[in-house]
């Protein structure tokens, strides 16, 4: 059913909830798992792929230990980094590289929240034709 699920980490506590759930849908479809973290930083958004920072470095380590996590567990996974806005980005994945799932935590802001901070989320949701898997963190 979901041969390829892409999981979208912001990289704060939030994105827990996805990784479980993943992990475990993962190992009873047997899909192919990759781990996307967009780098919004002012460097990831000036330089893209020739950024240099503290933000990028700290990225790619949270990027491999949860791709550790995953394969610890016998999952198949790769682990991606990219960089701009993150909705634009996750969309831009999925049109180009395709997948049956994406699997994304919310932090739940509520309307007010949302309306000041945006929702990465509701836009991907709007732009994409695959299926989106969307967790409330608690």
């Amino acid at each position: 059913m979901y041969k390829k699920i892409l999981v979208t980490l912001d990289g704060t506590r939030t994105d827990r909830a996805i990784i479980c759930h993943v992990k475990e849908l993962a190992r009873m479809a047997q899909s192919h798992v990759v781990l996307l973290h967009v780098a919004d930083g002012w460097a990831a958004r000036t330089y893209g792929q020739d950024a240099v920072s503290r933000e990028i470095t700290d990225d790619n380590a949270y990027l491999q230990k949860i791709r550790d996590e995953f394969q610890g567990e016998g999952t198949s996974v790769e682990a991606e980094l990219a960089f701009g806005d993150p909705a634009t980005e996750i969309v831009k994945w999925v049109e180009q590289k395709g997948c049956d799932l994406v699997a994304m935590s919310t932090h739940g802001h509520g309307f007010l929240g949302d309306l000041f901070f945006g929702t990465t989320a509701n836009r991907v949701q709007h732009s994409i034709s695959v299926p989106v898997l969307l967790l409330r963190a608690k």
